[in-house]
Order: structure tokens, then sequence, then C-alpha cells
């Protein structure tokens, strides 16, 4: 099965004014992650903590987010670049995020809420790691829209063929041109692995399954975070398989090894490390809404 990915990246334009679906994707994810926290606020899994002091967590993991992904892209990705561009920062609808980097922003924002609340970091981390998967499946989705993070080529009769890649952008053909030419078979040699279609099913769909399934029943600290660390990875550094590295860095090591996966092995290691953690840590027991206090 044969896919020619011409998405328009901009769900709505008005006059100037341009709605991306990629800024969409986030509001969805943060709505998402919403949602599935004020279940949890009810069902008491952060005692102490009341819908309006969710809110200010949200907010808070909000920032973390996108000021974390934002900085940690320039810094890990593409330093260079934006030291050329300064103005290139702001254009975040154009890509350019790194959840790594926007991991360590929500760990230093909800360390922060958790101080001000008086609560343990790991209990916060614990709470919040189920929301995410959502969120990162739907920031996926959006990269799968833009047409960037593109995998190898597939090498057979399936793939996806991106028309912001190399090979296709030195045909220099309008779209309807290259749609006749993918209608006619003459670009079924590029079809490419969509791995933002893979990052999304394991990273948004499968994550968010397990977590949620797993802390369903109360955990002891340190586990549910552990668990999220260590699912993404593992999944990370497999999908980086097919993924293909970003241009400007390339592979670091052995013709393979990328950026991603340096970055997400020591997820692995700290994942293992709070699941072994885990077993000798509190259980935090929920409480009923009705008996969390203001927070």
């Amino acid at each position: 099965m044969l896919l020619l990915n011409q998405i328009d990246p901009i769900a709505l334009q008005v006059g100037p004014l341009a709605v991306h679906w990629y800024g969409i994707m986030y509001l969805l994810g943060f709505a998402a992650a919403w949602f599935l926290g004020q279940r949890r606020v009810r069902a008491g899994r952060l005692p102490g903590v009341d819908a309006n002091a969710f809110g200010d967590l949200m907010f808070y993991g909000m920032l973390g987010v996108v000021l974390g992904g934002r900085i940690g892209y320039i810094l890990f990705y593409d330093l260079s670049t934006y030291l050329a561009h300064p103005l290139q920062v702001f254009k975040i609808w154009e890509g350019g995020m790194s959840f790594h980097g926007g991991l360590l922003g929500v760990m230093v924002a909800a360390w922060l809420w958790a101080r001000k609340q008086k609560l343990h970091f790991f209990d916060v981390a614990d709470f919040v790691a189920p929301l995410v998967p959502p969120g990162l499946g739907l920031g996926r989705l959006g990269n799968y829209i833009n047409g960037e993070l593109w995998g190898k080529f597939t090498e057979g009769g399936w793939g996806v063929v991106f028309p912001q890649a190399p090979e296709i952008v030195k045909l220099g053909l309008d779209p309807a041109a290259l749609r006749a030419q993918f209608d006619a078979g003459a670009l079924d040699m590029f079809a490419r692995h969509p791995s933002q279609i893979y990052q999304a099913g394991l990273e948004g769909v499968a994550m968010f399954c397990i977590l949620w399934w797993y802390s369903r029943k109360p955990r002891p600290r340190y586990a549910v975070a552990g668990m999220f660390a260590l699912l993404y990875g593992v999944f990370r550094f497999a999908v980086e398989f097919v993924r293909l590295p970003d241009t400007q860095i390339g592979y670091l090591a052995f013709g393979w090894l990328t950026m991603g996966q340096v970055l997400s092995l020591p997820l692995v290691a700290i994942g293992l490390v709070w699941l072994w953690m885990s077993r000798r840590a509190p259980t935090l027991q929920p409480q009923p809404a009705a008996q969390a206090g203001a927070a």
C-alpha cells in the first residue's frame, strides 16, 4: 500500500492569520491531559489536590513542554541554525520540538509545583505520567501532517511518499503533476517508512494503554514514572532504526546510532532504576475527591 502525503499543514487561514495542524495537535494533547487528569483528581490519585491546584499544575506543565521542548531541540539538534537566525526560535508551528527537552521542562515544572504544594516530587511524577502519551501521539501526527521526520526507504511496494523529501523536491513538480506521477507509479521507489505514525502508535496509543492500565491501582512511588521512562526509551530507540536522523547531525556512530537513541538510552536506565527503587517505596493510597483538602 502506497500513500502520497499531500496534507496542507494549515488547517484554517483568515487573511494573514494561519492556524496550523501542528499547533492544533498540541492543544488537543493538552486537552486530553486536562480531561484525564481531572479524572485522576476526582479519584483521589493525588491526595490533597483539587481541581484548582491541578489547573495550576497544567499551566506549569504547558510552559515546561513548550519552553523545554523548544530549548531542547535547539541545544540538542540545531544550535548553529538558531544562532544564525534567532527569530526562528519563535516559529514553533513549523516543528522543531524535542521530546527529551520537553520532558526536562515538565520535570522542572512539576518539581516547582510539587514544592509549592509541599508534595513529594515522585508522587506528582507518577500522577502525571499517564497523562502524557496522548499528547505524544498527537504531536507525532502533527509531524506527519507537516511532512517531517520521515523514515528510510521501504524498498518495497508500500510506504508513504513525502513531497518534502529531497528526492521529490529535486523533481520540481507542482502538486497536480506530483499526484499524476504518483498515480502512474513513477514515485513508488521513493516510498518511505512513516516513522511518525509508528511513533504515534507506540509512544501514544501503546504507552497510554499500558500506563493507564498499570496506574489504575495504587503502585509504589517511582513505579509509574519508571514505567513511563522505560517504555518511551525502548520505543523511541527501536523506531530510530527506520527513522532518518536530522540532516544537520546525521548518524553519530556505527552508521546507525542517532541522537534520538543517545538521548533515549538514559531514559531506559533511569526507568529501570526507578522501578527497582519502587520495590521498597511506600504506596500512595487514593483518597476520594470529597476528602481531598483544598490546595
